[in-house]
């Protein structure tokens, strides 16, 4: 694990996005820990969040022109990422996201921004548990004249498989659409983490405790 790796499973545990406990999601799955992104809700939290997404971007190989930010989530993500990408690593990158519904004035419909077209895009969200929302994402990419997936970029891989299938979400997606997922961290980052720090290493503990068994958690 890099350390920028463990410096954002940290600031995600102070800031409470990382919770353990019994939760429903909307894919309708039940999990036993949240990553809640919206806890993020700061200029200052915002701006190391896409610190973050820049160091792994910029870790990557991936090649692109344009960020594409998913209404509603990937917004704020896209934004702010390409500001510290030009800031930190004098790359100008596009920005664009999608409306919830397409508008019928003005300028008219439903994508904000960046042209997609001739243009090689990655998309940037905050995880992906069904997929369906970056599904919707790479449809609307495909249908740009010429546009090019170049990767999707997210905040966590959650590990989990995907239903039908014994591949893991995230490996279906990039099978099915042959591109490559970049992630800041997965669950098993996680994991590894807690027992190093003094602070944190009482959480997993506690939550293997409560729910008696170490296969709680879907590594």
């Amino acid at each position: 694990m890099k350390n920028y790796q463990r410096d954002f499973i940290k600031f995600a545990l102070e800031k409470n996005v990382i919770q353990f406990g019994d939760f429903t999601l909307k894919s309708g799955r039940r999990s036993p820990y949240f990553f809640n992104m919206g806890l993020f809700n700061t200029g200052s939290d915002i701006l190391k969040l896409a610190k973050f997404y820049a160091k792994a971007l910029q870790d990557s190989t991936a090649e692109y022109d344009v960020l594409f930010g998913p209404a509603y989530k990937g917004i704020p993500l896209a934004s702010a990422t390409s500001l510290i990408l030009s800031q930190n690593y004098q790359k100008n990158i596009g920005v664009c996201y999608n409306r919830k519904e397409k508008k019928n004035h003005g300028e008219g419909g439903d994508l904000v921004g960046y042209p997609l077209a001739d243009k090689k895009v990655v998309i940037i969200d905050d995880v992906i548990t069904a997929g369906t929302a970056i599904i919707e994402a790479i449809k609307i990419i495909q249908q740009a004249d010429n546009a090019s997936l170049a990767g999707i970029i997210i905040a966590l891989d959650r590990m989990e498989q995907a239903p039908d299938s014994n591949l893991s979400t995230i490996d279906k997606i990039q099978q099915q659409y042959n591109t490559k997922i970049i992630t800041i961290i997965t669950l098993k980052d996680i994991i590894n983490y807690l027992p190093t720090s003094d602070i944190h290493k009482s959480i997993l503990q506690n939550h293997l405790d409560k729910n008696n068994t170490a296969t709680a958690l879907p590594i």
